[in-house]
Protein backbone atom coordinates (compact mmCIF):
# COMPACT_ATOMS: atom_id res chain seq x y z
CA UNK A 1 0.00 0.00 0.00
CA UNK A 2 2.76 2.44 0.96
CA UNK A 3 4.63 1.54 -2.24
CA UNK A 4 1.50 2.31 -4.30
CA UNK A 5 1.01 5.67 -2.53
CA UNK A 6 4.64 6.62 -3.13
CA UNK A 7 4.41 5.57 -6.78
CA UNK A 8 1.26 7.68 -7.28
CA UNK A 9 2.91 10.66 -5.55
CA UNK A 10 5.98 10.28 -7.77
CA UNK A 11 3.82 10.15 -10.92
CA UNK A 12 1.86 13.23 -9.79
CA UNK A 13 5.14 15.03 -9.15
CA UNK A 14 6.40 14.07 -12.61
CA UNK A 15 3.15 15.26 -14.22
CA UNK A 16 3.41 18.58 -12.36
CA UNK A 17 7.05 18.91 -13.43
CA UNK A 18 6.06 18.25 -17.05
CA UNK A 19 3.38 20.95 -16.83
CA UNK A 20 6.12 23.46 -15.98
CA UNK A 21 8.10 22.73 -19.16
CA UNK A 22 8.60 25.64 -21.53
CA UNK A 23 10.27 29.03 -21.69
CA UNK A 24 9.86 32.06 -19.44
CA UNK A 25 10.88 35.45 -20.78
CA UNK A 26 12.39 38.10 -18.56
CA UNK A 27 14.90 40.94 -18.83
CA UNK A 28 15.16 44.68 -18.44
CA UNK A 29 15.12 47.99 -20.25
CA UNK A 30 18.08 50.13 -19.21
CA UNK A 31 19.32 53.60 -20.08
CA UNK A 32 22.68 55.04 -18.98
CA UNK A 33 23.76 58.66 -19.00
CA UNK A 34 27.54 59.10 -18.85
CA UNK A 35 29.67 62.23 -18.46
CA UNK A 36 33.48 62.01 -18.60
CA UNK A 37 36.07 64.62 -17.67
CA UNK A 38 38.42 63.47 -20.49
CA UNK A 39 38.78 61.08 -23.44
CA UNK A 40 39.00 57.39 -22.55
CA UNK A 41 39.80 53.93 -23.86
CA UNK A 42 36.31 52.45 -24.18
CA UNK A 43 34.07 49.95 -25.95
CA UNK A 44 30.76 50.79 -27.74
CA UNK A 45 30.79 54.56 -28.06
CA UNK A 46 32.15 55.08 -24.57
CA UNK A 47 29.63 52.88 -22.77
CA UNK A 48 32.14 50.30 -21.50
CA UNK A 49 34.97 52.31 -19.91
CA UNK A 50 38.42 50.76 -19.36
CA UNK A 51 40.76 53.64 -18.43
CA UNK A 52 41.62 57.21 -19.51
CA UNK A 53 43.66 57.86 -22.64
CA UNK A 54 47.24 59.08 -22.31
CA UNK A 55 48.22 62.71 -22.77
CA UNK A 56 48.38 63.90 -26.39
CA UNK A 57 50.06 67.29 -26.55
CA UNK A 58 49.47 69.79 -29.35
CA UNK A 59 52.11 72.38 -30.49
CA UNK A 60 51.01 74.65 -27.63
CA UNK A 61 51.59 71.86 -25.08
CA UNK A 62 47.85 71.48 -24.52
CA UNK A 63 46.52 67.98 -23.81
CA UNK A 64 44.13 67.16 -26.66
CA UNK A 65 42.59 64.27 -24.68
CA UNK A 66 41.65 66.58 -21.80
CA UNK A 67 38.22 67.08 -23.40
CA UNK A 68 34.93 66.31 -21.70
CA UNK A 69 32.30 64.14 -23.36
CA UNK A 70 28.70 63.11 -22.78
CA UNK A 71 26.60 60.23 -24.02
CA UNK A 72 23.27 58.49 -23.36
CA UNK A 73 22.62 54.90 -24.47
CA UNK A 74 20.03 52.14 -24.03
CA UNK A 75 21.97 49.37 -25.78
CA UNK A 76 22.45 47.34 -22.62
CA UNK A 77 18.71 46.48 -22.56
CA UNK A 78 18.37 42.70 -22.39
CA UNK A 79 16.00 39.80 -23.07
CA UNK A 80 16.45 36.41 -21.39
CA UNK A 81 14.62 33.18 -22.10
CA UNK A 82 14.85 30.62 -19.27
CA UNK A 83 14.03 27.14 -20.53
CA UNK A 84 12.94 24.04 -18.59
CA UNK A 85 12.50 20.61 -20.14
CA UNK A 86 11.87 16.95 -19.35
CA UNK A 87 14.47 14.77 -17.66
CA UNK A 88 17.31 13.35 -19.72
CA UNK A 89 19.98 10.87 -18.61
CA UNK A 90 18.43 10.98 -15.15
CA UNK A 91 18.98 14.74 -14.86
CA UNK A 92 16.77 17.81 -14.80
CA UNK A 93 17.25 19.77 -18.01
CA UNK A 94 17.27 23.52 -18.39
CA UNK A 95 18.80 26.20 -20.56
CA UNK A 96 19.14 29.90 -21.20
CA UNK A 97 18.99 31.96 -24.38
CA UNK A 98 19.91 35.59 -23.76
CA UNK A 99 20.71 38.57 -25.92
CA UNK A 100 21.17 42.33 -25.71
CA UNK A 101 21.47 45.27 -28.10
CA UNK A 102 25.13 45.97 -27.39
CA UNK A 103 26.29 44.77 -30.82
CA UNK A 104 29.65 43.22 -31.70
CA UNK A 105 31.49 46.46 -32.49
CA UNK A 106 30.97 50.22 -32.61
CA UNK A 107 29.74 49.81 -36.18
CA UNK A 108 27.18 47.24 -35.01
CA UNK A 109 25.98 49.14 -31.92
CA UNK A 110 22.22 48.62 -31.37
CA UNK A 111 22.60 45.23 -33.07
CA UNK A 112 21.14 42.23 -31.24
CA UNK A 113 23.98 40.15 -29.81
CA UNK A 114 24.09 36.72 -28.20
CA UNK A 115 25.19 36.80 -24.55
CA UNK A 116 24.36 33.38 -23.12
CA UNK A 117 23.12 30.22 -24.83
CA UNK A 118 23.50 26.91 -23.03
CA UNK A 119 21.88 23.64 -22.05
CA UNK A 120 22.35 22.36 -18.51
CA UNK A 121 21.88 18.92 -16.97
CA UNK A 122 21.44 18.80 -13.18
CA UNK A 123 21.85 15.63 -11.16
CA UNK A 124 21.64 15.47 -7.37
CA UNK A 125 25.27 16.43 -6.71
CA UNK A 126 26.66 17.31 -10.12
CA UNK A 127 25.85 19.31 -13.24
CA UNK A 128 26.98 19.66 -16.84
CA UNK A 129 26.73 22.94 -18.75
CA UNK A 130 27.29 23.03 -22.52
CA UNK A 131 27.14 26.32 -24.43
CA UNK A 132 28.08 29.97 -24.11
CA UNK A 133 28.31 31.31 -20.56
CA UNK A 134 30.54 33.38 -18.30
CA UNK A 135 34.24 32.58 -18.40
CA UNK A 136 35.08 30.46 -15.31
CA UNK A 137 37.28 33.32 -14.01
CA UNK A 138 34.19 35.56 -13.83
CA UNK A 139 32.81 34.44 -10.48
CA UNK A 140 29.04 34.82 -10.64
CA UNK A 141 28.73 34.79 -6.82
CA UNK A 142 31.48 37.42 -6.34
CA UNK A 143 31.58 40.36 -8.73
CA UNK A 144 31.38 44.14 -8.19
CA UNK A 145 27.92 45.64 -7.73
CA UNK A 146 28.88 48.86 -9.53
CA UNK A 147 26.44 50.96 -11.58
CA UNK A 148 28.86 51.23 -14.51
CA UNK A 149 28.47 48.58 -17.20
CA UNK A 150 32.19 47.76 -17.04
CA UNK A 151 31.53 45.62 -13.92
CA UNK A 152 34.94 46.39 -12.44
CA UNK A 153 37.02 45.90 -15.62
CA UNK A 154 40.04 45.98 -16.05
CA UNK A 155 40.53 44.84 -12.43
CA UNK A 156 38.49 41.67 -12.72
CA UNK A 157 38.17 39.13 -15.55
CA UNK A 158 35.24 39.72 -17.91
CA UNK A 159 34.42 37.36 -20.77
CA UNK A 160 31.78 34.97 -22.07
CA UNK A 161 32.94 31.80 -23.81
CA UNK A 162 31.51 28.72 -25.53
CA UNK A 163 32.38 25.93 -23.11
CA UNK A 164 31.80 22.55 -21.52
CA UNK A 165 31.67 22.84 -17.73
CA UNK A 166 31.29 20.00 -15.23
CA UNK A 167 30.58 20.80 -11.57
CA UNK A 168 30.68 18.36 -8.66
CA UNK A 169 29.14 19.31 -5.31
CA UNK A 170 30.51 17.82 -2.10
CA UNK A 171 28.35 19.27 0.70
CA UNK A 172 29.06 23.04 0.49
CA UNK A 173 32.08 22.67 -1.79
CA UNK A 174 31.66 23.14 -5.56
CA UNK A 175 34.46 21.93 -7.84
CA UNK A 176 34.24 22.87 -11.52
CA UNK A 177 36.26 21.79 -14.54
CA UNK A 178 35.89 23.83 -17.75
CA UNK A 179 37.13 23.53 -21.33
CA UNK A 180 36.38 26.66 -23.35
CA UNK A 181 36.89 28.34 -26.71
CA UNK A 182 36.71 32.02 -27.70
CA UNK A 183 34.11 34.00 -29.63
CA UNK A 184 33.24 37.62 -28.76
CA UNK A 185 36.13 38.01 -26.30
CA UNK A 186 39.25 36.92 -28.15
CA UNK A 187 43.02 37.09 -27.80
CA UNK A 188 45.05 39.46 -29.94
CA UNK A 189 47.96 38.77 -32.25
CA UNK A 190 49.40 39.37 -35.73
CA UNK A 191 45.88 39.42 -37.26
CA UNK A 192 44.39 41.62 -34.52
CA UNK A 193 41.75 40.36 -32.13
CA UNK A 194 40.62 36.91 -33.25
CA UNK A 195 39.80 33.41 -32.00
CA UNK A 196 42.04 31.95 -34.73
CA UNK A 197 45.09 31.80 -32.42
CA UNK A 198 43.29 29.56 -29.92
CA UNK A 199 41.68 27.48 -32.67
CA UNK A 200 45.03 26.86 -34.33
CA UNK A 201 46.56 25.70 -31.04
CA UNK A 202 44.03 22.81 -31.00
CA UNK A 203 43.93 23.07 -27.19
CA UNK A 204 40.92 24.61 -25.39
CA UNK A 205 41.20 27.01 -22.48
CA UNK A 206 41.35 24.78 -19.37
CA UNK A 207 40.19 25.88 -15.94
CA UNK A 208 39.59 24.45 -12.48
CA UNK A 209 37.61 26.31 -9.83
CA UNK A 210 36.86 25.42 -6.20
CA UNK A 211 34.24 27.30 -4.12
CA UNK A 212 32.88 26.96 -0.61
CA UNK A 213 29.35 28.40 -0.47
CA UNK A 214 27.27 28.62 2.72
CA UNK A 215 24.63 31.11 3.97
CA UNK A 216 25.87 34.17 2.08
CA UNK A 217 29.53 33.28 2.54
CA UNK A 218 31.68 32.39 -0.49
CA UNK A 219 35.36 31.50 -0.49
CA UNK A 220 37.25 30.11 -3.43
CA UNK A 221 40.18 29.85 -5.76
CA UNK A 222 40.86 28.84 -9.34
CA UNK A 223 43.52 28.40 -11.99
CA UNK A 224 43.54 28.47 -15.78
CA UNK A 225 45.74 27.50 -18.72
CA UNK A 226 45.67 28.89 -22.25
CA UNK A 227 47.77 28.08 -25.33
CA UNK A 228 47.81 30.19 -28.51
CA UNK A 229 49.44 29.70 -31.90
CA UNK A 230 50.02 33.26 -33.17
CA UNK A 231 51.16 32.15 -36.66
CA UNK A 232 51.02 29.03 -38.83
CA UNK A 233 53.35 30.58 -41.44
CA UNK A 234 56.19 33.07 -40.99
CA UNK A 235 56.68 36.22 -43.03
CA UNK A 236 59.40 34.28 -44.89
CA UNK A 237 56.90 31.62 -45.97
CA UNK A 238 57.96 28.84 -43.55
CA UNK A 239 55.44 26.72 -41.62
CA UNK A 240 55.45 27.25 -37.85
CA UNK A 241 53.60 25.81 -34.87
CA UNK A 242 55.24 27.90 -32.14
CA UNK A 243 52.87 28.45 -29.20
CA UNK A 244 52.59 30.91 -26.32
CA UNK A 245 51.30 29.19 -23.18
CA UNK A 246 50.04 31.17 -20.20
CA UNK A 247 48.68 30.58 -16.71
CA UNK A 248 46.31 32.45 -14.41
CA UNK A 249 45.17 32.17 -10.81
CA UNK A 250 42.33 33.75 -8.84
CA UNK A 251 41.23 33.97 -5.21
CA UNK A 252 37.94 35.47 -4.01
CA UNK A 253 35.72 35.94 -0.97
CA UNK A 254 32.25 37.26 -0.16
CA UNK A 255 30.68 37.70 3.26
CA UNK A 256 27.21 39.00 4.12
CA UNK A 257 26.21 40.36 7.53
CA UNK A 258 22.55 41.36 7.42
CA UNK A 259 22.35 44.17 4.83
CA UNK A 260 26.12 44.66 4.70
CA UNK A 261 28.14 42.78 2.06
CA UNK A 262 31.87 42.74 1.46
CA UNK A 263 33.52 41.20 -1.60
CA UNK A 264 37.18 40.95 -2.58
CA UNK A 265 39.21 39.30 -5.30
CA UNK A 266 42.81 38.97 -6.42
CA UNK A 267 44.02 37.86 -9.86
CA UNK A 268 47.45 36.97 -11.21
CA UNK A 269 47.60 36.28 -14.91
CA UNK A 270 49.64 35.99 -18.06
CA UNK A 271 48.27 37.08 -21.45
CA UNK A 272 44.92 38.31 -20.09
CA UNK A 273 43.80 40.36 -23.12
CA UNK A 274 40.81 38.10 -23.87
CA UNK A 275 39.54 38.67 -20.31
CA UNK A 276 39.35 42.45 -20.92
CA UNK A 277 42.32 43.06 -18.65
CA UNK A 278 45.81 44.50 -19.13
CA UNK A 279 48.51 42.26 -20.58
CA UNK A 280 49.19 40.02 -23.55
CA UNK A 281 52.38 38.65 -25.05
CA UNK A 282 55.33 39.68 -27.22
CA UNK A 283 57.96 38.29 -29.56
CA UNK A 284 61.04 37.29 -27.54
CA UNK A 285 63.23 36.15 -30.45
CA UNK A 286 63.11 35.94 -34.25
CA UNK A 287 65.23 33.97 -36.70
CA UNK A 288 66.05 36.37 -39.55
CA UNK A 289 66.62 33.47 -41.96
CA UNK A 290 63.22 31.76 -41.78
CA UNK A 291 61.19 34.25 -39.70
CA UNK A 292 60.47 31.75 -36.90
CA UNK A 293 59.45 33.52 -33.69
CA UNK A 294 59.31 32.65 -30.00
CA UNK A 295 57.03 34.44 -27.54
CA UNK A 296 56.94 35.62 -23.94
CA UNK A 297 53.82 36.36 -21.86
CA UNK A 298 53.20 39.78 -20.26
CA UNK A 299 52.03 39.35 -16.66
CA UNK A 300 49.54 41.39 -14.65
CA UNK A 301 48.41 41.51 -11.04
CA UNK A 302 45.09 42.96 -9.92
CA UNK A 303 42.94 43.24 -6.79
CA UNK A 304 39.59 44.80 -5.97
CA UNK A 305 37.11 45.11 -3.14
CA UNK A 306 33.45 46.10 -3.07
CA UNK A 307 31.43 47.14 -0.02
CA UNK A 308 27.67 47.67 0.01
CA UNK A 309 24.97 48.35 2.60
CA UNK A 310 21.21 48.38 2.24
CA UNK A 311 18.53 46.74 0.18
CA UNK A 312 15.97 49.05 -1.47
CA UNK A 313 18.26 52.00 -0.75
CA UNK A 314 21.82 50.81 -1.15
CA UNK A 315 25.13 52.59 -0.64
CA UNK A 316 28.34 51.10 -1.96
CA UNK A 317 31.93 51.72 -2.91
CA UNK A 318 34.30 49.90 -5.24
CA UNK A 319 38.12 50.12 -5.28
CA UNK A 320 40.40 48.39 -7.77
CA UNK A 321 44.10 48.24 -8.61
CA UNK A 322 46.00 46.51 -11.41
CA UNK A 323 49.69 46.55 -12.31
CA UNK A 324 51.71 45.56 -15.37
CA UNK A 325 54.45 43.14 -14.21
CA UNK A 326 56.18 42.83 -17.58
CA UNK A 327 57.60 39.59 -19.03
CA UNK A 328 60.18 37.03 -17.96
CA UNK A 329 62.14 37.32 -21.21
CA UNK A 330 63.54 40.26 -23.13
CA UNK A 331 61.14 41.55 -25.78
CA UNK A 332 62.74 41.49 -29.23
CA UNK A 333 59.82 42.20 -31.57
CA UNK A 334 56.12 42.95 -31.85
CA UNK A 335 53.99 43.36 -28.73
CA UNK A 336 50.39 42.08 -28.72
CA UNK A 337 48.97 43.51 -25.53
CA UNK A 338 46.38 45.82 -23.97
CA UNK A 339 47.90 48.78 -22.15
CA UNK A 340 51.53 47.90 -22.93
CA UNK A 341 52.57 51.46 -21.98
CA UNK A 342 50.55 51.48 -18.72
CA UNK A 343 52.32 50.79 -15.42
CA UNK A 344 49.17 50.62 -13.28
CA UNK A 345 45.49 51.56 -13.12
CA UNK A 346 43.61 52.62 -9.98
CA UNK A 347 39.86 53.19 -9.55
CA UNK A 348 37.58 54.31 -6.73
CA UNK A 349 33.82 54.58 -7.34
CA UNK A 350 31.18 55.33 -4.68
CA UNK A 351 27.54 54.70 -5.64
CA UNK A 352 23.95 54.88 -4.53
CA UNK A 353 21.13 52.64 -5.82
CA UNK A 354 17.38 53.03 -5.20
CA UNK A 355 14.89 50.23 -5.94
CA UNK A 356 11.11 50.51 -6.01
CA UNK A 357 8.88 47.79 -7.41
CA UNK A 358 10.34 46.68 -10.74
CA UNK A 359 12.33 49.88 -11.26
CA UNK A 360 15.86 50.75 -10.21
CA UNK A 361 17.81 54.01 -10.35
CA UNK A 362 21.53 54.32 -9.74
CA UNK A 363 24.17 57.02 -9.54
CA UNK A 364 27.94 56.57 -9.39
CA UNK A 365 31.09 58.68 -9.47
CA UNK A 366 33.88 56.63 -11.04
CA UNK A 367 37.42 57.99 -10.65
CA UNK A 368 39.97 56.09 -12.76
CA UNK A 369 43.68 56.89 -12.94
CA UNK A 370 46.15 55.30 -15.39
CA UNK A 371 49.94 55.69 -15.20
CA UNK A 372 51.50 55.93 -18.68
CA UNK A 373 55.22 55.60 -19.35
CA UNK A 374 57.86 53.83 -21.45
CA UNK A 375 58.19 50.02 -21.42
CA UNK A 376 61.69 48.67 -20.81
CA UNK A 377 63.25 45.61 -22.48
CA UNK A 378 60.97 43.29 -20.48
CA UNK A 379 57.80 45.34 -20.82
CA UNK A 380 57.90 46.94 -17.36
CA UNK A 381 56.78 50.55 -17.63
CA UNK A 382 59.18 53.23 -16.38
CA UNK A 383 58.90 57.00 -15.71
CA UNK A 384 55.12 56.87 -15.65
CA UNK A 385 52.77 59.85 -15.38
CA UNK A 386 49.20 59.70 -14.09
CA UNK A 387 46.12 60.81 -16.02
CA UNK A 388 42.71 60.71 -14.37
CA UNK A 389 39.14 60.58 -15.62
CA UNK A 390 36.06 61.25 -13.52
CA UNK A 391 32.92 59.64 -14.86
CA UNK A 392 29.41 60.38 -13.62
CA UNK A 393 26.97 57.56 -14.39
CA UNK A 394 23.20 57.74 -13.93
CA UNK A 395 21.18 54.66 -14.86
CA UNK A 396 17.51 53.69 -14.93
CA UNK A 397 16.13 50.10 -15.09
CA UNK A 398 12.73 48.65 -15.73
CA UNK A 399 12.70 44.90 -15.05
CA UNK A 400 10.11 42.57 -16.55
Amino acid sequence: FLFSVNLIAQKNSEVKEEEDFGIKVKGFVKTDLMFDSRQNVTIREGHFLLYPQAEMLDPNNKDINEKTNLNMLSVQSRVTGTITGPRALGAKTSGVLEGAFFGHSDGDINGFRLRHAFVKLDWENSSLLIGQYWNPMFITEVFPGVVSFNTGVPFQPFSRNPQVKFTQKINNVHVSFTAASQRDFASTGPQGGSSVYLRNSSIPILDINVKYISNGFVLGTGAGFKSLTPRIVTDKGFATDEKISSFSAIGFIKATFGEFTVKAEGVYGENMTDLTMLGGYAVSSRDTTNGLEKYTAIKTLSAWTDLSYGKDLQFGIFAGYTKNLGSNDVIAGSVYSRGADIEKVLRVSPRIIFRSGNTQFGGEVEMTSASYGSPDSKGKVQNSKDVTNIRLVISAFLFF
